[in-house]
């Protein structure tokens, strides 16, 4: 069965029960700020749970069904597995008074059985906790069904609200097996009972609570991909007919053979296409900034696949191709869509000059022309390419130690990986580190914008001693493209003006252009100038990185490996005016990981 076969199934069978059939809503929410994207179906729908007689007037009737595109970018990181993607539809029956558990339930049960043809494995229902009593009428309604495998749960069957508030409620999860036999939640039947005046967050906290609603609201929400996968038998939502014309193409037009990427790169273009499709553009700022990631990973991806330069534009027509019919309007978009990548591929690309200069060196060296740049052989006399070459690349310039061993083997030769792994452990050995800046091995990958958020993690700790104490020490880090993770001691959650105060400090540092050096010396004289170090294993002579000068004062002294940028003004971006309420840092999240030690993401925009 084609998806486009299963969408029509969906849509006509509740059509023939009574629900009026509404259109996706924009991936910009309307009248939600507090998302940037719509994420699920019942979205669009959010003000009918609360004043259901305005679905009278907008509608003529209370009860929906739609397929919605969603965007959730919270899992970017694990893309390129069997199920998790950042651009997917929803499937969607709504009633705003409509009807209840029972007409939920049971038109659930038969879409599955009849219309799809599956069997149910299991499903749940909520058990109850605080004012929400345990669901019984759900668990009576599955057992006259026939389902013999009926599980109570707590608040993973517990949805919502999306958002700061709104309505939310329990839920009962529709589960059915796999290609390889193992259970997958595919429908999920929220009972939006509640209106709850905070987030998620604050109501797990206890800083929110429930009021209930005068009218039972149905909310249902079943992701497209993932019941394709089901359905078609597929292992993966990467091997249904939505994804398999976007990987043929990938497969056809690279070189080298790596599943991850190319399923990173389809799903990602395919993101990108649709949000670009709303008229945002890319940037450093909220959506635009989402949407740079998207890009800028699918054509860092594309790289490792050795795809032709714009094989992007084939990908966007295969797209396009799919939806059309769906989302009408997608066409018209081509050429803009096309033209918003391409100038973001020129922009992305000055990342790349490095690793092009390498790979002209080692065709040099080929060539004979030759030998070695300064001091330092590229190719050691028995013709491999020396991994010590490759390290200093990394640690002087911040050339990812990937792409430049990639490089080399391209072009035949050989590569001394140990010399590199060798040089890279010593180099771990000397970072090792807590909170006084010693850096703890978290970057995740090599790029010029690892090195600045590296740095700037030097700066963090800083201001959070300056704001909290010097109690405050390093337990942790991990380091991307895009975002760090800082995790630190102190006792309890972080204040808003704390926050304030910690971004207003380091903006305040990254404005004043201070100076970024290091020196090397023995660890026991570093131990008294670096003195936020904690216990770590160091040989007799070790980095120490600064911030600032020793004549207008070291704003930062810690011990480190590298890499880092030269100077605090590198890590804003010239489009962006020096201003401490308008700097580049910015936390996203403070959070506790366990008892004692907090967490923080953050971003420069």
């Amino acid at each position: 069965m084609q998806s486009d076969e299963i969408r029509s199934k969906f849509l006509k069978f509740f059509e023939n029960r009574g629900h009026k059939i509404i259109p996706s809503s924009s991936l910009i929410p309307e009248n939600d700020p507090s998302v940037l994207f719509t994420t699920a179906g019942m979205q669009q729908f959010k003000p009918y749970y609360i004043n259901p007689k305005n679905a009278d007037k907008d509608f003529s009737n209370r009860n929906i069904a739609t397929i919605q595109k969603c965007i959730r970018t919270g899992d970017i990181d694990e893309v390129g597995d069997a199920t998790h993607l950042t651009f997917f539809e929803m499937l969607g029956n709504f009633s705003f008074g409509g009807y209840g558990r029972k007409e939920a339930i049971t038109y659930a049960h038969d879409f599955i059985i009849k219309e799809l043809g599956l069997e149910i494995s299991f499903i749940t229902f909520y058990k109850g906790e605080g004012v929400v009593p345990r669901d019984e009428e759900s668990r009576n309604i599955w057992k006259e069904l026939g389902v013999k495998d009926i599980r109570e749960d707590g608040s993973d069957v517990f949805w919502g609200p999306t958002g700061d508030s709104g309505p939310c409620g329990p839920t009962t999860e529709i589960y059915c097996k796999n290609v390889d036999n193992q259970d997958v939640e595919i429908w999920n039947i929220v009972f939006n009972e509640y209106f709850c005046n905070g987030s998620r967050d604050k109501l797990d906290k206890g800083e929110a609570t429930l009021k209930k609603l005068d009218v039972l609201g149905v909310d249902t929400g079943m992701g497209f991909e993932r019941l394709l996968s089901i359905v078609q038998k597929k292992k993966s939502v990467y091997e249904t007919d939505l994804f398999t014309p976007l990987m043929q193409f990938i497969q056809k037009n690279s070189t080298n053979d790596n599943e991850r990427s190319a399923r990173i790169i389809a799903d990602h273009i395919r993101t990108a296409i649709f949000i670009t499709a709303e008229g945002v553009i890319p940037s450093n700022n909220g959506r635009g900034y989402v949407l740079r990631r998207l890009i800028r990973r699918f054509l860092r991806h594309s790289t490792s696949l050795k795809l032709l330069k714009e094989f992007w534009i084939g990908l966007v027509k295969i797209i396009i191709d799919i939806y059309n019919n769906i989302y009408l309007g997608i066409r018209e978009k081509s050429e803009y869509i096309i033209k918003i990548f391409r100038e973001e591929k020129e922009k992305f690309k000055k990342s790349f000059d490095k690793i092009e200069l390498y790979r002209l060196d080692l065709e040099a060296v080929k060539l004979g022309l030759i030998k070695k740049i300064g001091n330092m052989p590229i190719i050691k006399n028995n013709g491999i390419v020396s991994g010590l070459y490759i390290y200093q690349n990394y640690q002087m310039y911040g050339v990812p130690p990937g792409l430049s061993i990639a490089v080399a083997k391209g072009l035949g030769y050989k590569v001394d990986e140990k010399e590199f792994d060798d040089a890279f452990k010593k180099h771990q050995e000397l970072s090792r580190t807590a909170s006084a800046g010693m850096f703890k091995g978290g970057l995740t990958e090599m790029s010029e914008e690892t090195k600045k958020l590296h740095t700037t993690t030097h700066l963090l700790n800083a201001a959070l001693r300056i704001v909290l104490g010097n109690h405050v020490m390093q337990k942790g880090s991990n380091i991307t493209n895009e975002r760090l993770r800082f995790d630190f001691t102190h006792p309890q959650k972080m204040t808003e003006e704390e926050k304030k105060k910690v971004e207003d400090i380091i903006n305040e540092k990254i404005s004043e252009k201070l100076p970024v050096s290091f020196i090397e010396m023995p660890k026991a004289e570093a131990e008294k100038i670096a003195a936020h170090a904690f216990n770590e294993k160091y040989g007799d002579t070790v980095k120490v990185y600064s911030v600032g000068d020793e004549k207008a004062g070291y704003f930062s002294r810690e011990f480190c490996g590298g890499p880092h940028v030269a100077n605090t003004a590198e890590l804003c971006s010239p489009s962006r005016e020096y201003s401490r309420d308008g700097g580049p840092f910015k936390i996203q999240k403070e959070e506790a990981v366990a008892q004692g030690i907090r967490r923080i993401k953050a971003v420069l925009m």
